[in-house]
């Protein structure tokens, strides 16, 4: 059935609720890359329980709601939504015990026609259950590739971040491992295209893929450690859009160009010489 504007627009998507423990912050920060090389004291932070740190980019795996697009009601073409744009904004420093709620909602839709597919805005407020206090904001741009023509609006669309055209003031590259993919569904992200090499090769891929939030968090740590000094309390805001996947083993090097209040990025695969990243905005926590 086709999308009902109205309908989707006010989607009762479940509130969740996550126990947090420090084995789940480690296991997310192992899982974008952390600890690669373990006399890295900084990076240990982030692994080591007595002084755990929780990564920026964590707040995309606590108290998600699930593959909800997937309900038929919903009108979506499933099979056919990719992942566009990821961002976060962190209102604190994220703990790394206690109990958290995630609370999401469709914000926008916006029809691009017959045959050329929909745009799907979303946002999940991740708050403290103890205190009521917000955490974090996530925002998604979700493109439902097989559901143009439902009669929606067709804008407004979000405008990307710029790109500068001169040479990134900064450079990091970060590896990832042949096997990441396997780990980074331990945070219950568990779609097949990134495990099964059937479902792949159905989906068009040579072999399974990387996660693009994984992708979106190995991003954040070389924000992280380039802009921030591996301080996470000076990290404020990341957005992107993704361009082209990652395949596990690959290595990532994200371009950074200094601006006012933060940066622009984007990034790239080394051995594909691929985008991947594209129209990144960072920015400072505010004091």
């Amino acid at each position: 059935m086709p999308i009902d504007y109205e309908k989707l627009l006010n989607y009762p998507i479940p509130e969740v609720r996550q126990t947090l423990r420090w084995q789940d912050v480690a296991l997310y920060n192992f899982s974008i890359g952390l600890g690669q090389d373990p006399m890295d004291e900084r990076q240990l932070d982030f692994l080591y329980e007595p002084r755990l740190k929780a990564m920026p980019s964590m707040p995309v795996v606590l108290a998600a709601p699930g593959f909800w697009s997937r309900n038929e009601d919903t009108g979506i073409t499933w099979k056919q939504i990719l992942h566009g744009e990821q961002g976060v904004v962190l209102h604190r420093p994220l703990p790394v015990e206690g109990e958290v709620i995630g609370r999401s909602r469709v914000t926008g839709l916006v029809d691009r026609g017959e045959g050329k597919g929909a745009l799907m805005y979303s946002e999940r407020e991740v708050v403290d259950a103890a205190t009521g206090e917000a955490l974090a904001t996530l925002t998604s741009t979700s493109f439902l590739r097989g559901d143009g023509g439902f009669g929606g609006p067709s804008g407004p669309v979000k405008r990307p971040h710029p790109e500068p055209e001169r040479v990134p003031d900064v450079t990091f590259d970060l590896a990832t491992r042949p096997e990441q993919a396997l780990i980074y569904r331990l945070n219950s992200d568990l779609n097949p295209l990134h495990i099964d090499p059937a479902v792949a090769r159905d989906a068009g891929f040579p072999r399974p893929i990387l996660h693009g939030l994984c992708t979106f968090g190995t991003v954040c740590h070389a924000l992280l450690r380039g802009l921030c000094g591996y301080d996470t309390a000076r990290f404020g805001r990341m957005e992107l859009r993704f361009s082209s996947p990652v395949f596990p083993g690959e290595t990532i090097r994200t371009e950074i160009w200094r601006e006012e209040g933060g940066a622009a990025f984007r990034a790239r695969v080394v051995e594909r010489d691929k985008m991947v990243v594209s129209n990144g905005l960072f920015r400072f926590a505010t004091p």
